[in-house]
């Protein structure tokens, strides 16, 4: 089928789906589901953590071997056996019994999810790109919330049907296997060539493109403490305890519109100044999640956590294609494996902090920092051009 004759919302539907699938199910149904999995298998913090590092280590490892300009084949072959790997990983925590299993599977999953987010942007934003509809990349990134409101809409209505932790994962590892073949139709092959264009000369890690890169470290390093242990802190506060479905949902709510909202800040001031407002933000929500007494307060705190998490996501990668020349691909991957190494190390040490201090209260101060360093560093990240010349998703390719 020609390119020509798909409906760019097409391919960006099909792209908010597969993140939907990989990222916001694949990655994310692990926090609502992880309350009631450790209470049935006396899991300490720092062993959620753990799990969680294994699921980010594959993200990492994934990333790299993504960059890999030996990788042959289709990037859409690619990221389709991806989501179907990252679904039936997602199954499998269903049938499994014991610590080292979970982390095997956590780490294929990661693996998998990160293939998914670096083959599915760089086929739908390119194509995007070419078809002059950049700006649909927001119901791309759209996704990922998209599919943490549907994880915790599925894990809420199995526990209402008595399902336990096993059937929260069957469930949704189930839906995010149907969402394979969905996607495979919205994103059919691309007539104009059936393999990855050569991404020709050397990617230069210059100034602006390194401070990304170490801002996107601590951006990992920082929110992924409340990420993945959000829901945990709200049951061990007894007056919220009856909302941690609710808070949950408001995290995936705030962020299905969060990139539309952030990108159309960034269009009057640009990329890198609206990441940092978005860092700074993200830190408030990072706080507010553990020193807010109140359901609104814990309302109020999902939302910003949710609600700059996914564009941080976006922009960083807009902002960095826009400095890759042709090596766009690898650069999302870089980009991906610096966001995967800061995230790998946060979990399992805050999940230690917490058993020893019986809070996340000390975790999340540290993250609120690494996002605030992060928000400081991304400002050295606005390369030096004319007044008016800044870094905008449309000139990103993105």
């Amino acid at each position: 089928m020609p390119v020509q004759t798909i409906h760019p919302l097409r391919l960006a539907t099909g792209g908010l789906i597969a993140l939907a699938a990989a990222m916001g199910i694949g990655r994310f149904s692990y926090t609502p589901i992880l309350p009631a999995m450790a209470a049935d298998l006396a899991l300490t913090q720092a062993q959620a953590g753990l799990l969680a590092s294994a699921n980010l280590l594959g993200y990492l490892v994934g990333a790299l071997a993504a960059a890999l300009p030996a990788l042959r084949g289709s990037p859409r072959l690619w990221f389709l056996a991806s989501l179907a790997a990252s679904a039936v990983s997602t199954i499998l925590m269903a049938a499994a019994g014991d610590v080292a299993t979970f982390l095997l599977l956590r780490f294929v999953g990661g693996v998998a999810s990160a293939f998914v987010l670096v083959f599915a942007s760089s086929v739908i934003l390119d194509r995007l790109a070419a078809m002059g509809r950049p700006t649909l990349s927001c119901l791309h990134f759209a996704g990922i919330g998209a599919g943490i409101v549907l994880s915790a809409l599925l894990v809420n209505a199995a526990g209402a049907l008595g399902a336990d932790w096993r059937g929260d994962w069957l469930v949704v590892g189930l839906t995010a296997l149907v969402a394979t073949p969905v996607v495979g139709v919205l994103v059919p092959p691309d007539a104009r060539s059936s393999a990855p264009a050569a991404e020709r000369g050397a990617l230069r890690l210059g100034r602006p493109l390194v401070a990304l890169l170490a801002a996107y470290f601590l951006f990992g390093l920082g929110y992924v403490t409340t990420a993945t242990f959000l829901v945990t802190i709200i049951r061990g506060m007894p007056d919220l305890r009856s909302a941690e479905s609710a808070i949950w949902l408001v995290v995936g709510l705030s962020a299905m519109p969060s990139v539309a909202l952030w990108t159309g800040l960034s269009r009057r001031i640009g990329v890198v100044p609206t990441l940092s407002l978005a860092f700074v933000a993200e830190a408030a929500g990072v706080v507010g999640s553990v020193v807010s007494g109140s359901v609104g307060g814990a309302v109020v705190a999902a939302a910003l956590l949710g609600g700059t998490f996914v564009p941080i996501t976006a922009l960083g990668i807009m902002a960095a294609r826009s400095l890759a020349g042709t090596r766009r691909r690898q650069v999302v991957a870089l980009m991906t494996s610096s966001f995967g190494l800061g995230s790998i190390i946060a979990p399992t040490i805050a999940g230690a902090i917490a058993d020893l201090t019986s809070s996340f209260a000390l975790p999340s101060f540290l993250a609120a920092g690494a996002l605030t360093l992060a928000a400081l560093l991304s400002l050295a990240a606005e390369p030096r051009r004319s007044c008016g010349d800044r870094i905008l998703p449309q000139a990103s390719g993105a």
